[in-house]
């Protein structure tokens, strides 16, 4: 299960209370107070995790919850501190605040039965941005927990022998939180659906993406590793085909195009043959504009087109129109599935977006 949004409920421990206790030993008369303080809570820390890749263990526990500290006892002892609670979230996630999301108004499926709150849509205009996650290893505070309070050895004074107060440990900090993934990829493949994309992922990469011969076959997208000569390397995104009106909401595009927002370049997938009874160049227009509406940054990241299938006939006629309409882009003539010309390819993306491994 691939999961790029999800909304939880964090809960950081209570800390322990403190105690109100006196020392009471043979032989040992006016032991005086003795009472040890409680425990702190433990804390939610979210941390950035390169071997995570999905939101998915947060949707079999969207109710995430650190224990509390220990209570003071006497004998001066103090209450165990709890542990932090560390959740593992991947590379490119952002973390928003949602507001309180008291039930006043509940929503209510079409049977009646309330929605829980994790399943309710989210506003864009209510979220509020924590942290973004692009590094990893990077760590955020969700929720501070609380302090332990304290016994009554701390009340002692010449004035009073034997106080009894103390007192309790605070609540831990509590909040609903967006997590949105965005992939981090150095290049993002984008196009129609069935114009190779997912096949040009798996000729590139040692990626294994699912290939049938029938539209929407990429249900979530993927990231494919490339490498180059001199220890070089470079990450590769294929995200859902895009269709016209991708940016109203239309088929699936629209929900991960997110995830090609941080890319530094795009590579805008065609069908050179028009096999699909589509025109490769006004593909490639549509496309384009389904960016920028989505996204004005992303009409503006420097993008090449791949013109895929040049095997099938019909490609050679549009491969002149295909550079006449789009003149400076560099174009890229490519098989995927005979795997000709994908050298020429490799070396423009090792040029583009290459790095150390």
């Amino acid at each position: 299960m691939f999961v790029d949004q999800i909304r939880i409920h964090a809960i950081a421990g209570s800390g322990g209370n403190g105690c109100s206790s006196f020392r009471r030993e043979k032989f040992v008369p006016l032991g005086g107070p003795d009472g040890g303080d409680g425990g702190d809570g433990g804390s939610i820390i979210l941390r950035a995790d390169p071997q995570v890749d999905t939101l998915v263990n947060l949707y079999y526990e969207p109710i995430v919850r650190a224990k509390s500290g220990a209570n003071g006892m006497g004998k001066q002892k103090y209450g165990r501190a709890a542990p932090d609670k560390i959740v593992p979230v991947p590379v490119g996630t952002l973390v928003y605040r949602l507001p309180d999301v008291a039930p006043h108004n509940p929503l209510k499926f079409d049977d009646g039965e309330e929605m829980p709150l994790r399943r309710r849509k989210v506003d864009p205009k209510d979220l509020e941005l924590l942290v973004d996650f692009n590094e990893a290893g990077a760590e955020f505070l969700l929720c501070q927990g609380g302090r332990g309070g304290r016994g009554n050895i701390h009340f002692k004074s010449s004035r009073n022998r034997a106080p009894r107060q103390y007192t309790e440990g605070t609540p831990g900090e509590e909040g609903w939180f967006f997590l949105e993934l965005r992939m981090i990829a150095d290049a993002g493949l984008v196009g129609y659906p069935n114009a190779g994309k997912s096949t040009l992922l798996g000729v590139l990469s040692a990626a294994h993406p699912k290939v049938a011969a029938y539209p929407f076959t990429t249900l979530h997208p993927m990231v494919g590793v490339m490498d180059f000569p001199g220890f070089r390397r470079a990450t590769v995104a294929d995200i859902p085909g895009l269709i016209e009106g991708a940016h109203l909401d239309v088929g699936l595009g629209h929900d991960f195009l997110r995830h090609i927002v941080r890319c530094r370049t795009l590579l805008l997938v065609v069908d050179a043959a028009g096999s699909e009874g589509r025109d490769p160049v006004e593909d490639a227009k549509k496309i384009r504009e389904e960016l920028g509406l989505y996204d004005p940054l992303l009409a503006r990241r420097p993008w090449a087109l791949v013109a895929n299938k040049t095997d099938l006939p019909g490609a050679e006629e549009n491969l002149p129109r295909l550079g006449q309409e789009f003149p400076g882009i560099p174009l890229v003539a490519i098989s995927a599935r005979q795997k000709s010309n994908l050298e020429e390819l490799r070396k423009f993306l090792d040029a583009e977006v290459g790095h150390p491994g």
